[in-house]
């Protein structure tokens, strides 16, 4: 008997990526797949164009106000698992599954047996590797090897990350007060200190992202300085669990950034040195609740 997947697909103002992205689930190889879509009160006629699809395998959830990407997954695990599927299988609008992905997923899944989470291979629109996605095999390391055969990772992203149900029940959700980055690290990491996790070099998935430079804030232009504020006082919550390590880990990298923007910035220097360093200072003190599924 084939087990059941919900594909989770948090979706905000991104109308035309979203179709394409519902477009690849429908044309999954894998057919027990139902597909929850959350929408973080988008404003650009989303709830029309999911209600008009009547498909009743796709179930629409508006959650009411703009969560961030943190809290529109939490809500939507929330939701999936009540569903009551084996397996939720969490992406972005911007994500778009080949045909097989699931399915790739699937077999390595029973094969492997006991694991925390299953995170595909993220290629960027032009087949390249997509930054953003490359999962850590340390805390300082990333995956170099993307072919073969499963990888052991710690840490992956929300773009096409597969997990049981029953390891949601056992560590909870992810943190709602993230609002946007290293959510999905923090979350990813939760579980892979519990369980072996896997890179599936045969699940394939294109990441629509606009650019595939990754996140840059000694660059970066002044309208995304906010979500900054959030990176950085947000790693200092998933370094800190790590002990020395993870304070050396903070330490150097802070250190490192402070020196880039110094050496490299073009300008708002100071109001990137201000922002590294506030918002590391921040992360100290903040101390969010892991909340859990209410048990039924």
């Amino acid at each position: 008997m084939n087990k059941k997947v919900v594909a989770v697909v948090v979706t905000y103002n991104r109308k035309e990526l979203l179709k394409e992205c519902i477009n690849s689930l429908e044309n999954q190889t894998y057919k027990t797949l139902r597909i929850l879509v959350v929408d973080n009160a988008s404003t650009d006629g989303t709830e029309d164009f999911v209600r008009s699809l009547n498909n009743p395998q796709i179930i629409y959830k508006n959650t009411g106000a703009n969560l961030g990407g943190a809290g529109g997954f939490q809500f939507g695990i929330k939701k999936g698992t009540e569903l009551n599927p084996d397996y939720l299988w969490l992406m972005d609008d911007d994500s778009i599954p080949t045909p097989n992905a699931l399915e790739k997923l699937m077999e390595e899944a029973n094969q492997i047996g006991e694991f925390g989470f299953l995170a595909s291979k993220v290629l960027w629109k032009d087949n390249s590797m997509c930054n953003m996605n490359i999962p850590k095999v340390t805390l300082n390391r990333k995956l170099k090897d993307f072919n073969g055969g499963p990888k052991k990772i710690i840490m992956g992203t929300f773009v096409s990350f597969f997990v049981p149900v029953k390891i949601i029940k056992e560590v909870g959700l992810p943190i709602k007060e993230f609002f946007i980055w290293a959510d999905d690290f923090e979350y990813s990491r939760r579980i892979s200190r519990k369980y072996p996790s896997y890179f599936i070099p045969e699940s394939i998935v294109i990441h629509k992202c606009k650019s595939n430079n990754g996140s840059n804030i000694v660059n970066d232009t002044p309208d995304r300085f906010r979500r900054y504020e959030y990176a950085y006082r947000n790693e200092v919550y998933v370094y800190r669990r790590e002990g020395i390590e993870g304070w050396i880990h903070l330490g150097l990298k802070t250190i490192l950034h402070l020196t880039k923007v110094t050496m490299k910035s073009k300008d708002n220097k100071k109001r990137r040195i201000q922002i590294i360093w506030n918002s590391t200072k921040k992360g100290f003190s903040f101390k969010p609740e892991i909340e859990y599924l209410v048990r039924s």
